[in-house]
């Protein structure tokens, strides 16, 4: 039985996508100063349809962020047929999904400005982040990796800190650095890179966990 690709709060109309898109570019330019009529003046849409499809700020702001998020795909695999082969392919897809998106303008800029609101316990972003962000992305994985636990190709015992040892083994120090400015690490020499760190982390996640390397 294949694992499901979509989860409900990423299912948006393309009028829908082309409202969030244009509220992440706000995000981008304006930080802090994302409002409704601005969205609406940018999608030429109306508030009213705004607050239809959205309730209110912070829920076109959780929207913007699972769009965002769901750039980061769940990989589709089958029960069944789960060989060593595509678990290898399909964490190599979310590791290349999980650095491009994180290294690009927008989750920059929405990670920046949560850090900034929680550290002045200013309204709910950061937490609207976190759930829409890094959780909800920890939670398209983590069936993943639990169907190759069954399937006898990898070993742990928890899903939760295998998960964590592949995202620190993707992720390393690259966001942290982008978020902080360091001017010595560039968008262009992260993406030059991806793909080797891709293959890099998946190896060595594999020889953490993969069953041969516990046997």
């Amino acid at each position: 039985m294949p694992l499901p690709i979509k989860i409900s709060e990423e299912t948006f109309t393309p009028r829908q996508q082309a409202v969030l898109t244009a509220a992440l570019d706000l995000l981008v330019e304006n930080g802090d100063g994302l409002t409704m009529t601005a969205v609406a003046r940018r999608a030429s849409c109306s508030k009213e349809t705004l607050y239809k499809w959205f309730g209110d700020r912070d829920g076109l702001l959780t929207a913007t962020v699972q769009w965002q998020a769901a750039k980061v795909r769940m990989p589709h695999v089958d029960r069944s047929h789960l060989s060593a082969k595509v678990l290898r392919e399909s964490l190599q897809q979310f590791a290349r999904d999980l650095l491009t998106t994180i290294i690009g303008e927008v989750s920059i800029t929405l990670n920046r400005t949560a850090i900034t609101h929680a550290a002045q316990e200013k309204d709910s972003l950061g937490n609207i982040v976190l759930e829409n962000g890094p959780m909800a992305i920890r939670r398209r994985l983590k069936p993943i990796l639990e169907a190759a636990r069954d399937a006898r190709l990898v070993r742990f015992t928890s899903s939760e800190d295998a998960y964590r040892t592949f995202f620190g083994l993707v992720v390393r120090d690259v966001q942290i650095r982008l978020l902080l400015g360091d001017n010595s690490l560039t968008q262009s020499n992260v993406e030059a890179n991806i793909e080797a760190d891709v293959v890099a982390a998946t190896d060595q996640f594999l020889a953490l966990y993969g069953a041969k390397a516990n046997s």
